[in-house]
């Protein structure tokens, strides 16, 4: 019994799978299906997420919502139209996101399926240590500094109000970037999936009124972020050289080479479990394996 797009919409179709045996070989391949295509509708919505690509993923579940229900209640038109429209609709959103699709696919080739974490802690790190580079050039000379780090909420909003540059992260770059009196100087830098994604950034400000007073603008920011959003933001003073962090509304203050490299640790690089931590990819293949050995007997 194999599930496509017709068969998805068919009432026969359901009752004929849910009257399978449950222990059989081919219920638990059904489920399997399903289950694999759950996780890469799961990655597509991660991929989007903070993208305007996430737009076309809820107006496609409206036609496909719309489509189920016109077949369940007999609206054979509206049913047909849906169809149309689905069918058509791919080849329409694979020229308008373009760009998008691109970005994913390329996202996808960089991914080491075996070990996925082993190398985003390698890349993390490396992230950290020039951070740190440019925090410590900046701090002795007083060069004021703002700098977000995206999570899983997207910034896109606040992408759109600054400068493209797409470079990957370096501590040279970061300090060019903050030199006083230069183009790209002020507002923020946001990072997106380990690269500069844009410079000269707005920010949000906070209305809280347990900011102290003397500080400025690029804290008020950097709170203001951290109330929307999950983001880790770090602040270097341009008065006083001190260095700060925001993250989950909580403003660090005067934070010591030890204690904003312990934290960018904690919160960015991905932590693994005790005994190794198993990917999902490894996970499926030795279970597979296990299964077609067993199918064999």
């Amino acid at each position: 019994m194999s599930i496509s797009l017709p068969n998805v919409f068919s009432l026969e179709h359901w009752q004929e799978f849910f009257s399978v045996d449950i222990f059989s070989w081919n219920f638990f391949v059904n489920i399997l299906d399903i289950l694999v295509v759950w996780f890469i509708l799961y990655k597509l919505i991660q991929l989007a997420r903070g993208t305007k690509a996430l737009q076309l993923f809820k107006g496609v579940a409206m036609f496909i919502a719309t489509r189920f229900v016109a077949e369940l209640i007999g609206l054979h038109t509206l049913s047909w139209l849906m169809d149309q429209v689905i069918t058509y609709g791919v080849i329409a959103a694979i020229v308008i996101f373009q760009p998008e699709i691109r970005r994913g696919l390329e996202h996808l080739g960089r991914t080491t399926f075996f070990n996925p974490s082993k190398n985003k802690k390698k890349q993390d790190e490396q992230m950290i240590l020039a951070f740190d580079k440019a925090i410590q050039y900046m701090a002795k000379r007083k060069i004021g500094a703002l700098v977000t780090i995206e999570r899983n909420t997207g910034l896109e909003e606040y992408i759109e109000t600054g400068i493209p540059l797409d470079a990957d992260v370096s501590g040279e770059l970061l300090i060019n970037i903050f030199i006083p009196n230069t183009p790209l100087h002020d507002g923020a830098v946001i990072i997106r999936d380990g690269k500069i994604s844009v410079a000269c950034a707005y920010l949000p400000l906070s209305e809280s009124a347990l900011i102290p007073k003397e500080f400025g603008t690029r804290h008020r920011a950097a709170v203001g972020v951290s109330e929307v959003s999950d983001a880790v933001t770090f602040i270097v003073s341009e008065e006083t050289g001190g260095v700060s962090i925001t993250l989950n509304n909580q403003l660090l203050v005067d934070l010591s080479s030890e204690e904003y490299l312990a934290i960018l640790r904690r919160e960015l690089v991905p932590k693994e479990e005790k005994g190794g931590k198993k990917t999902f990819y490894k996970t499926i293949y030795e279970e597979l394996n296990r299964l077609s050995k067993k199918g064999d007997r």
